[in-house]
């Protein structure tokens, strides 16, 4: 048994750490045309007591901002630049989908996990 529910304790833990990959992704998405604003990115880590993943260190992308020239936008400069956001939403859009899909797959290896329990309670019951 405590094999079932160490299978269930993994599937619940990629939940989560898909859940708040997720979140970070519809940040970077909600802020594409925020100035200034930097892509987050976030890793998985094995999780302290190993038994699943965790959301590592939340980390900026260091790629460089756009330089966008506009005299009229209110935080540009004297020369009538300001810096973009580094969010791509190709990225971003193909990242928020694996994630969902890896989050299904989770859900799944939970799903069956539970039916196995359930099936081996109605055997014991015979």
């Amino acid at each position: 048994m405590s094999d079932l529910l160490t299978s269930l304790s993994f599937a619940a833990s990629g939940m989560q750490a898909q859940s708040g990959r997720l979140r970070h992704v519809s940040e970077n998405i909600a802020n594409a045309d925020t100035p200034g604003y930097r892509r987050k990115t976030v890793s998985f880590e094995e999780a302290a007591n190993a038994a699943g993943v965790e959301l590592g260190k939340l980390r900026l992308d260091p790629a460089p901002l756009p330089q966008i020239h506009d005299p009229s936008h209110p935080l540009a400069d004297e020369s009538g630049n300001y810096f973009g956001s580094n969010v791509n939403l190709v990225t971003e859009i193909a990242d928020a989908r694996q994630a969902q899909r890896s989050y299904e797959a989770n859900l799944k290896m939970f799903d069956q996990a539970r039916q196995m329990a359930q099936s081996l309670l109605e055997l014991l019951r015979r």
